[in-house]
């Protein structure tokens, strides 16, 4: 259930896109990251927890995404913590009496009534510009961008030189443009500089969806993620290997690869 990837960091991979959660260990508690998918699933992840260290004290969503900002009364109630941006991306969504029927329509059919709701998006936003979690164990350094989603946050477990990537640095999915922002493309790879800037840090990166890589794979990944985006940009990407139809994917990945495409050229006249 649990798999250890470093000293004091272990990983859960559901079922649902190769989404990963991240429970950080040290005497006094755990740091749980990004937990999900399914009831069964969160239940689990509690269980086991709970049988190979002390109790969750701190919870962090990297960034507002569904999939990113569930929990599980098992886990307890410690703070959930998020950047102000991602807490603020959240909280307007929930701020509207039918906010429960909006996240519906964007969850898989197969799992929306395995999904749990009743502790949805309960996020703390931490002050604007903090620089790392407020909790007792390893230090997390926060690395916020504009890539992906509001107020994402990539994680720097410095003392294991692991790196929470959030939804980003995958091996099975392209990047994921936000395309909301008056800048996406600029906005992504200003994140995977940041991120390169960090490189020679990292031993592990842990992507939101997709394998735990190591060390060599960290340049590699973010070199894969600058040449799609690079490429979308000129209206190409589609020979990205991370499209060729897999079981995981089927035909909605290309689909995704061509609508933002498409929105890209569109934002730059070239439709």
């Amino acid at each position: 259930m649990l798999r250890h990837v470093a000293d004091g960091v272990q990983v859960h991979e559901s079922e649902f896109l190769q989404s990963n959660a991240v429970v950080v260990q040290c005497p006094t508690g755990g740091l749980l990251i990004d937990p999900g998918i399914t009831s069964a699933e969160l239940a689990a992840l509690a269980r086991h927890v709970g049988e190979s260290g002390p109790p969750v004290v701190a919870g962090f969503a990297t960034h507002p995404h569904w999939d990113h900002v569930l929990w599980d009364a098992r886990f307890g109630a410690p703070p959930r913590y998020g950047t102000a941006r991602c807490a603020a991306a959240i909280g307007e969504v929930m701020a509207d009496a039918g906010w429960r029927d909006r996240v519906a329509e964007v969850l898989p059919p197969d799992l929306a009534d395995q999904i749990p709701m009743d502790l949805f998006g309960l996020i703390t936003g931490l002050p604007a510009g903090t620089a790392r979690i407020p909790w007792d164990g390893p230090e997390v350094r926060i690395l916020e961008h504009r890539a992906h989603a509001p107020g994402h946050a990539a994680l720097l477990i410095e003392e294991h030189r692991v790196l929470v990537a959030g939804d980003m640095l995958s091996d099975v999915l392209i990047p994921f443009l936000d395309l909301n922002t008056a800048e996406p493309i600029d906005d992504y790879l200003a994140a995977l500089r940041l991120f390169e800037g960090v490189a020679d840090d990292i031993d592990i990166v842990i992507p939101g969806h997709g394998s735990v890589g190591g060390a060599d794979e960290v340049r590699t990944r973010i070199e894969q993620d600058r040449a799609y985006v690079h490429a979308l940009h000129g209206g190409g990407g589609a020979d990205d290997p991370r499209l060729q139809p897999s079981a995981m994917h089927g035909a909605w990945l290309p689909d995704v690869h061509a609508r933002q495409r498409q929105q890209v050229r569109q934002r730059e006249g070239r439709a």
